[in-house]
C-alpha cells in the first residue's frame, strides 16, 4: 500500500463520490464542492472542494447562505491537502471555528488481526434494535463526556432503511455497555469507515479498541471491502500504527453555527 494512492482513491470514492447517507439527505455536486445536507440531526457539511485563491472566498459564502437558508449549522471537512493552502485561514475569517485535528488512516482489511482477546467476562453484541442504539448512545456519552442523540437517530435511520450499509457493536461487562463503535460500508468502494469507538473510564487500555477494530475490519473483508480507514484522534493514533494503519493526511472539522 502507498499512503499517496490510498489518499488519491480515498478522495476519489469517499469524498468526491459521496452518497446520501441517511433518508432525506441529498448529495450535491456544485461550484467546486461535494456538499451533504439532511435533517438536523443528519452530518450536514461539506466533503470535498477543488478551490484556489481566486474562488474560494466566494464558494465558502455560498455554502454558508445556502445552509443559513435550510437553518441548519454545518461542517466543512478540511484535509490537508486541501488547496488553497490557505483554507483553513479563510474559513476562519467567514466565521467558522475549528475543532481538534485528527489524522486520516487506513489499512488493508484482510490483512489486520482477525481476533483480539477480550477481557475476562466481556463479550461482543451487534446492535440491530433500538436498545442496542441506546447502549451504544450511553458509552458515547459516558466516554466522550457530549451529547449523542443525533448519533442515536442516524444510527436509527440507517438500521431502519439501509441496514446492509452500516453495521454497529457493543462490548458488554455482566450486562454493562463499556465499549462501542461503529462501522459505514460504502457500497462500490473499496473502503469501509471505522468510526466513534469509545470505552468508558475503567475499562481503558485493556485492549477493547483493538477488539472492537479487529471485529470490524473483519466483517469489513468479508462483505468485500478491501481498506478500512479512520479518522483517528492522538489517542488511537499509536494503537491503529501498531496495528499496521498508515497515516494519509490529517482532517481537520471547521465548524459553523447558524442559529435562531
Amino acid at each position: 500500500m502507498e499512503p499517496q494512492h490510498l489518499r488519491d482513491l480515498h478522495d476519489l470514492q469517499l469524498r468526491r463520490g459521496a452518497r446520501p447517507d441517511g433518508p432525506g439527505c441529498r448529495v450535491e455536486r456544485v461550484d467546486g464542492v461535494v456538499r451533504h445536507t439532511g435533517p438536523a440531526h443528519a452530518w450536514n457539511g461539506v466533503l470535498w472542494s477543488g478551490l484556489d485563491a481566486r474562488s474560494a472566498d466566494r464558494v465558502i459564502a455560498a455554502q454558508i447562505d445556502h445552509y443559513r437558508a435550510a437553518g441548519l449549522s454545518f461542517e466543512w471537512k478540511l484535509y490537508g491537502h486541501d488547496t488553497p493552502a490557505d483554507l483553513g485561514d479563510r474559513l476562519r475569517a467567514a466565521g467558522f471555528t475549528p475543532e481538534g485535528p485528527e489524522t486520516l488512516m487506513a489499512a488493508e482489511a484482510a490483512a489486520l488481526p482477525r481476533e483480539v482477546p477480550l477481557p475476562e467476562g466481556v463479550e461482543l453484541r451487534a446492535v440491530t434494535d433500538e436498545a442496542g442504539v441506546r447502549q451504544v448512545v450511553e458509552v458515547h456519552e459516558r466516554a466522550f463526556g457530549t451529547d449523542s442523540s443525533d448519533l442515536g437517530r442516524r444510527l436509527l435511520d440507517r438500521l431502519a432503511t439501509d441496514p446492509d450499509a452500516v453495521t454497529a457493536v457493543v462490548a458488554l461487562a455482566a450486562g454493562e455497555p463499556v465499549s462501542a463503535a461503529r462501522m459505514e460500508l460504502y457500497p462500490g468502494t473499496d473502503f469501509a469507515g471505522l468510526w466513534g469507538g469509545g470505552t468508558v473510564e475503567g475499562w481503558r487500555g485493556r485492549g477493547l479498541y483493538r477488539a472492537l477494530v479487529a471485529h470490524r475490519a473483519r466483517i469489513a473483508a468479508d462483505r468485500g471491502h478491501r481498506y478500512v480507514q479512520v479518522d483517528a484522534a492522538d489517542t488511537s493514533r499509536p494503537i491503529l500504527r501498531r496495528l499496521g494503519f498508515l497515516t494519509l493526511t490529517t482532517t481537520t472539522p471547521y465548524v459553523y453555527e447558524v442559529r435562531g
